[in-house]
Parts: structure tokens; sequence; C-alpha cells
């Protein structure tokens, strides 16, 4: 996968669906959100991991150091501080290492390209919000894209139990299947249970519902299938499985696409 073809292409029709939206349009996924939201948001975030990674030489800054960009007072400002966010983040991830390391939330993603491939998958959702807001169909993505899509929610978002947690697996288990015309088959397989735990910087106590990835040797107690990009879409929250084959409990596809829309807020 080009993350970095991905970065720049996403982000130039995010601008230009942002750009035909109407000023009080409302993000589908995100209610709470307007176009310029979204606009500042996506601005926002570019321009943070532009910061974490650095300069072509030299560090860049760990996430708690860079300072947050600061939001127009005039929304029509918006579309060009996106622009440019996105050039400061693709000129600082162009030509690097993918193995070089930098600052990251995730303990297992502390490179750039892990950062590379972060960016691209957001600014790919990101630019499906703004079709959406701009009552646009939504552009499909390359299969290869989205079957990475998947795996990224699943591994990076969903998957994964913080050191002050536990994970009590409930029995329940659910594969997940990219089997598209003409797409390389992939698959994972996830345990569903409870974590958890008390976070140790907020004291906040949390019982949440979790899937984790496993290794599973027979059959799960459901399953479901279909092209990368409808996977994708349904994952993140912003398509509907209509086009998704679902076996077994249908429940727990709705509990899945649940927990992985929890992971993203």
């Amino acid at each position: 996968m080009d993350a970095l073809a991905s970065i720049a292409r996403d982000s130039a029709l995010f601008l230009d669906a942002v750009r035909a939206a109407r000023p009080d349009a409302r993000v589908p996924a995100c209610p709470e959100w307007g176009a310029a939201d979204l606009t500042y948001h996506l601005a926002e975030v570019q321009d943070f991991w532009s910061a974490v990674v650095g300069p072509a030489e030299g560090r860049g800054l760990d996430g708690d150091d860079v300072r947050t960009l600061r939001r127009p007072d005039d929304d029509a400002a918006l579309p060009t501080l996106a622009a440019e966010a996105t050039a400061r983040l693709l000129a600082a991830l162009a030509g690097r290492d993918p193995h070089e390391p930098c600052w990251s939330w995730h303990d297992a993603g502390r490179t750039v390209g892990w950062v590379r491939r972060r960016q691209a998958h957001e600014a790919l959702v990101h630019r499906v919000d703004a079709e959406q807001t701009a009552g646009r169909d939504v552009t499909s993505a390359d299969p290869e894209v989205a079957a990475d899509g998947v795996d990224e929610i699943l591994r990076v978002l969903v998957d994964g139990i913080p050191e002050w947690a536990t994970f009590a697996p409930d029995g329940s288990t659910i594969s997940v299947a990219v089997d598209g015309p003409g797409e390389t088959p992939r698959s994972w397989e996830l345990a569903f249970g409870r974590l958890t735990g008390t976070g140790p910087e907020s004291g906040t106590a949390y019982d949440l519902d979790s899937a984790q990835l496993v290794d599973l040797p027979g059959s799960t107690s459901a399953q479901v299938s279909g092209a990368a990009w409808d996977l994708d879409l349904w994952l993140w929250g912003r398509g509907e499985r209509d086009g998704l084959v679902v076996r077994g409990d249908a429940a727990l596809a709705d509990r899945l696409r649940a927990v992985a829309v929890q992971e993203t807020q």
C-alpha cells in the first residue's frame, strides 16, 4: 500500500467535499460536528502528526509537546488551513525510513511507518465523512487500502489489553473475512469478553465490552465476510452491512461493529 499516495488522494477529495458542503450540514457519523468542525479536526490531526514525525533531518516531538493548531475565527479559512496541514504531513513523511522511531500513543506503533499507515486511514475515513456530509456518493477505495484498513481497525484499535486491565472472554467468537471478487482473501478471528480495570492516570474504572484477536482451531460463533471496502466502511460505522454475508449468530456481527465504533470515538 502506498500510504503517502493515499493520504494525498483522500485529503484532496476531503477538501473538495467540505468545500461543497452546506455550512450548516451535519456529519452523519459524528452528528455533533458540522462541516467546519470536521475540516478543523483533520487539519489539527495532520498538523499534530507532522510535528511528531518532525523534519526530514532530526527527531520530531513527543505528543505532549505539540502545540494545538489554532482554529481560525473565520470558518472560511478552514479549507486553506487543512490544505496546509496536509502539505506539512506529506513533507514530514516523504522519504523517511518507516522503521525510524517516533512518538506514538500505541505501544507497538512507535515508528514513522505506523504514523504513515494510521494517517492514510484517518484521511480515508474522514474523506468518507466529508462526502456523506456534502450529500455525495462515497468514492470507492482501492481494495488493498481497504483491506489494510480492516486489519488496522481490528489489530490497532480493537485488539490490545492495557497493562492495568484484564480481559475475560465469554465464549463468543467471530471471524471477519475479505473475499470480494478479485481480492486477496484475508481473515481475522476474535473472541468477545469484558475488559476491566482502572486507568492509572485518570483513576477511571472501566468495564467495557471488548473483542481480542485470537487463533481459533475450529469454527467461530459467527462469520462476517465481503468486499474489503464494505467491511472497512461497516467497521468504521460509515456503512451498513447490507452488502456483507453474515453466518451464525447475527447479533455478534452487530456486537463487533459496536465494539469497533466504540474504539474509534
